[in-house]
């Protein structure tokens, strides 16, 4: 396959994957003047990369044919082996001689046996999954925690420089997954944890706006109680990381955590409220709609009302 190239000569690089975290980062991508060729399986999610000055391609193998690195940052593990052919024919027609970066949250010996397949048919693989929900996608300040052979790591890290305000070797393929794994038991826990205090603080008659001006004034203050107390105390839930993606982080991490023989009894805690929450139809919903599984809770434990 012969790579195409930018209007000024520049090697063009693919993007697959345009959804809620995707399209932002690839939007700084093109904006950033990268030459880009994008594909996302809803085609309408792409036009706002055409506007952008990107190259919106038919199917993915278009991508693949016209991009010698490839980003792939789709919701899950299926997703991901469905559009790249996995385990069928064209799986070694779209990656050899290529760089496939995968963006998205997978187990890490799913990322291990990607790369190994990706290898065993000509290309090359690193993991690059990232810390931070849409806005920090929006504003180009994620972090990646990268996982794969030093020098492939060392080609793709310029690439993601408009994405990312920090990029972290963190080992081989596995290292980033697991790395972000970490990350994501401190993020979910930390945010049922606040919309818990919330619910205290609500249910106790006290004033939320006063409440977040405390939590913001002392040292537990932090970019994820400047956004997110004014969200649980207003219950706007407008998705900047999903329930139903924040419940199956919890699913992961429990997997990996059990097959380890590690305890992690504030994860289990965390991922049963953000399971209710999405039976609760809070699916597609912020992350912060845990605050209904708690308050569902709270009322299930409340008296009924006297008759007397």
């Amino acid at each position: 396959m012969t790579q195409a190239t930018g209007s000024h000569g520049a090697p063009m690089y693919g993007f697959v994957g345009l959804g809620v975290m995707g399209q932002p980062m690839a939007l700084n991508l093109a904006r950033a003047g990268t030459p880009l060729v994008v594909w996302n399986r809803t085609p309408a999610r792409a036009e706002a990369l055409r506007a952008a000055g990107a190259r919106v391609a038919a199917s993915v193998e278009e991508v693949f044919t016209h991009a010698g690195v490839v980003i792939v940052m789709l919701v899950d593990e299926t997703a991901t082996d469905a559009v790249l052919g996995r385990g069928g024919p064209q799986f070694a027609k779209l990656v050899a001689g290529r760089v496939v970066v995968s963006m998205g949250s997978t187990a890490p010996e799913y990322a291990r046996g990607l790369a190994a397949d990706i290898e065993a048919a000509g290309g090359s693989f690193v993991e690059a999954p990232v810390s931070g929900s849409r806005k920090p996608a929006e504003a180009g300040e994620l972090v990646a925690m990268l996982g794969g052979d030093p020098d492939t790591v060392a080609q793709v890290r310029p690439l993601l420089a408009p994405m990312c305000r920090e990029t972290v070797h963190c080992g081989p393929a596995g290292s980033g997954v697991l790395m972000k794994l970490a990350v994501n038991l401190y993020l979910d826990t930390t945010l049922a944890a606040l919309a818990e205090a919330v619910h205290f603080a609500q249910r106790q008659g006290l004033d939320l706006e006063t409440f977040r001006a405390v939590v913001d004034s002392g040292q537990l203050g932090s970019g994820i109680t400047r956004v997110k107390v004014p969200m649980l105390a207003a219950h706007d839930f407008t998705v900047q990381a999903a329930t139903s993606d924040a419940y199956a982080n919890t699913r992961l991490i429990a997997d990996a955590a059990r097959a380890a023989r590690i305890a992690t009894p504030l994860l289990d805690l965390s991922s049963e409220l953000y399971g209710e929450s999405v039976r609760l139809g809070n699916a597609r919903l912020d992350m912060s709609s845990v605050l209904t599984a708690i308050e569902a809770r709270t009322d299930a434990a409340a008296p009924p009302p006297s008759t007397d």
